[in-house]
């Protein structure tokens, strides 16, 4: 039998997560080795039961100091920090959307075309890029536009790139990266919490992934929006009063500063303003 925190690994070794530092060298393997041996005594946390059954632990919601340390593991192989075992919402928000990317379009909601296709997904607020079956770009959290100011739905192609483009309705707001695709929506960078309210419609991300996606996709490829971003139009409760974990990963992603793009926010030069970039 597994041991919690074998699980814990198991359970991530098939997604497309950045690999782990604790799993790039032996002699961090061995460093991590060690440091799960040190003392775990953090408190049961409010994500106790969640994490318990996603890692295959006796499911009781009372921390324990298997649960402790099988938990901690798990935040230093997500990159979590600090990583101190407390079955908090960063640690359960941040499994959660790994784990989708091991499958994006498991639902079929995204076309799947011989071109390439960027899949914007606004239900689970999430965004890739695939081609035919293959995810060339894998999920990434973004904002879409909150109530009124609602992401347009359907087909879109990009029209316009900008790498360093400033908002002429929103007092030059830095939208770096910004790739439009339907009548000035457009996807770019923010550092802003991506799921703090929301967008004026843009599709925000963070800064470095608005980056590699503005080097991958060219004038022309095609856009499918689908979906309701949570908190907007009309999504009721389930039947059954428990929330899905596409809501889930949605409304709590951003809590607790984890959405916090880090990068610097950048005046736009005199010589862009005099061009209108805007």
């Amino acid at each position: 039998m597994k041991s919690p925190i074998t699980s814990a690994i198991v359970l991530l070794a098939g997604t497309a997560v950045l690999a782990s530092p604790l799993m790039s060298s032996p002699a961090a393997a061995s460093s991590g080795t060690a440091a799960r041996d040190q003392a775990c005594t953090a408190p049961s946390g409010p994500y106790q039961w969640q994490l318990e059954k996603k890692l295959k632990l006796a499911e009781d919601g009372v921390q324990s100091t298997e649960d402790c340390i099988a938990i901690r593991d798990l935040q230093r192989t997500l990159g979590i920090k600090p990583a101190d075992g407390r079955a908090d919402l960063k640690t359960y928000r941040t499994l959660l959307v790994h784990e989708v990317r091991k499958n994006p379009n498991a639902q079929g909601k995204c076309p799947v075309r011989s071109y390439r296709v960027t899949c914007v997904d606004l239900n689970r607020q999430i965004l890739w890029v695939q081609k035919s079956k293959r995810v060339i770009f894998a999920p990434v959290p973004i904002r879409s536009g909150k109530d009124g100011y609602e992401t347009r739905t359907g087909w879109h192609k990009i029209y316009l790139k900008h790498e360093r483009h400033f908002s002429t309705l929103y007092n030059n707001a830095p939208m770096p990266y910004s790739q439009f695709f339907d009548g000035g929506q457009a996807f770019h960078g923010t550092k802003n919490d991506l799921f703090k309210s929301g967008s004026h419609g843009c599709v925000n991300m963070y800064e470095s992934d608005a980056k590699r996606l503005f080097e991958l996709l060219d004038i022309g490829d095609r856009v499918y929006v689908w979906g309701t971003k949570p908190g907007t139009g009309d999504r009721a409760m389930p039947s059954n009063g428990v929330l899905p974990d596409d809501v889930l990963i949605a409304q709590g992603f951003g809590a607790d500063g984890i959405a916090e793009d880090p990068s610097v926010a950048s005046d736009p030069l005199p010589n862009e303003l005099e061009a209108g970039l805007g």
